[in-house]
């Protein structure tokens, strides 16, 4: 095969996403448990909202790409503020999970159609590739196909966590929900990668695995 495309390793990986991972997970959960323990749910979720719509500002002001984690961050925050705003219950908390898990998957289901694939966002955001990966046909044309998985994975989490949440006690939901996450994404890496591999084999694509790969 002379056609190959180049895995970045964990190292590369976690160096080139740990700032995203920071400003578009950690930041907002820590605002919104700061806020809650202060102020109460709605302001808790209205401002952990305006952070993620704050850095997207920022990041349009300065001609910046705008991460695929704080898209979905997005996406969960507006879940949690309708539900915080409309119930002012912290009970409703237990639903917004299943509300953001159900939007996010949507989020990769009608990405593709409209031409802008979302996984191809957070692969990016994870992974640092070099020009010839990146300008690889068959590369390009694997993040539709990772996309409906996303979908499909992620709805399937929002379906069986409304399932728990309607049948099981609170704290048997918890438990359970606290598993259930961690479990869906493995199954979507895992799944990911194998259909990845059998893609480019299929296309005459060599995949090379490297430790340390330096990002365009």
């Amino acid at each position: 095969m002379d056609r190959r495309v180049t895995i970045p390793g964990l190292g590369a990986i976690a160096r080139h996403s740990w700032l995203n991972v920071v400003v578009g997970k950690v930041v907002p959960l820590v605002i919104f448990l700061v806020g809650f323990g202060i102020a109460g749910l709605t302001p808790a979720v209205l401002a952990s909202l305006a952070w993620s719509l704050g850095v997207v500002a920022h990041q349009r002001a300065k001609g910046h790409r705008i991460a695929g984690l704080v898209i979905m961050s997005i996406i969960g925050n507006t879940a949690k503020t309708i539900v915080a705003v409309l119930t002012g219950s912290v009970i409703a908390y237990f639903v917004q999970p299943t509300i953001s898990t159900t939007l996010i998957g949507t989020a990769f289901l009608i990405s593709v159609p409209l031409g802008l694939p979302l996984a191809e966002r957070l692969v990016h955001d994870f992974c640092p590739f070099d020009d010839q990966t990146k300008n690889e046909p068959a590369f390009q044309a694997f993040f539709p196909k990772l996309s409906y998985l996303w979908a499909a994975t992620s709805l399937f989490n929002g379906a069986v966590t409304l399932y728990l949440l309607l049948t099981q006690s609170i704290t048997s939901f918890v438990l359970i929900k606290s598993a259930l996450g961690p479990a869906t994404t493995t199954l979507t890496i895992v799944v990911g990668l194998w259909w990845f591999r059998r893609s480019m084999n299929e296309a005459g694509v060599e995949v090379v695995m490297t430790r340390r790969v330096t990002a365009a």
